[in-house]
């Protein structure tokens, strides 16, 4: 085990993670603003991006770029300037660093040498959006980003079909439709959820319904901006294996018979008392047991 005591027995610099707003320069914290004035230098996710920032409050300090395509090369750099005795802040492009941006491989480096890791407060999207969305906030399972192939998702979201806890994901406006369709597929067309886009700006947006609900506005409106997406738990319990194992071979008997493979999952949900989703994700693998 290690212990940090992070503004005590100083011997390294400190690398600083500094959240930046979502959207709304006026989140920016008194706190954040003047680490990032009295840093020695600022590890930015894209630095032209960084600058209009730091040019809008007048900050005055050097920037080097780090992303997903040449962390490997400087994280050694970072950790040897930390060594000797220089701060670091570092910035994603929007809300907190390592929520689903890079920076996690300079952080763990930093821990593994002993240098100090202070977080600071400030904006997320997540959370920010799922307070006011109406969906219960407690618990909450932020998850971010989907993969974007059909199937992988499918994958990932059907390992989710029970998840009690309400869900946070991030989505391209372009992809945001079929993810949904995709979750109709899973969870159930009547599953609450909610979207929210351009959270703090001017076009701040939410959409609250069911899947289906969202799938078919979204179908007619497409929507810009950056998005969060957020769904209800599941209400029912996974079925243990035994029964899961019953409920295919009932609906296998009921397709030997000639009935189609939809129709006898109908039946079948309905004499054992469950969601058709739920019987149909078994029948077709979707739940993982």
């Amino acid at each position: 085990m290690k212990k940090q005591r992070s503004f005590k027995e100083k011997t390294f610099g400190i690398l600083y993670l500094v959240p930046t707003p979502i959207g709304n320069l006026e989140d920016m914290t008194f706190r954040s603003v003047k680490t990032l004035q009295t840093v020695d230098l600022i590890a930015s996710e894209d630095t032209r991006n960084t600058q209009k920032l730091l040019n809008h409050f007048d900050i005055n300090v050097p920037q080097k770029s780090l992303h997903e395509h040449n962390y490997k090369e400087r994280v050694p750099q970072f950790i040897e300037l930390l060594q000797a005795g220089k701060s670091i802040a570092q910035v994603s492009d929007a809300g907190m660093p390592s929520i689903s941006d890079p920076g996690h491989e300079l952080v763990v480096a930093c821990i593994a040498a002993e240098i100090a890791v202070v977080a600071l407060p400030g904006p997320t999207a997540g959370l920010t959006a799922l307070i006011a969305s109406g969906l219960t906030p407690q618990p909450n399972y932020f998850y971010g980003f989907l993969k974007r192939k059909k199937k992988e998702q499918l994958e990932e979201l059907t390992s989710l079909a029970y998840q009690k806890a309400t869900m946070i994901f991030y989505e391209s406006p372009y992809r945001l439709g079929a993810t949904i369709e995709n979750m109709m597929t899973v969870f159930g067309p009547e599953r609450q959820a909610v979207v929210c886009r351009e959270l703090t700006k001017i076009h701040e947006e939410y959409l609250r319904g069911t899947l289906a609900e969202l799938h078919a506005y979204l179908a007619e409106t497409p929507v810009k901006g950056e998005c969060c997406l957020m769904v209800a738990g599941a209400t029912e319990e996974a079925p243990p294996a035994e029964i899961v194992g019953t409920i295919i071979e009932q609906v296998d008997a009921l397709v030997a018979e000639g009935i189609k493979p939809n129709v006898a999952i109908k039946e079948v949900a309905k004499k054992n008392g469950l969601k058709k989703q739920v019987v149909y994700n078994d029948y077709h693998g979707l739940n993982g047991v």
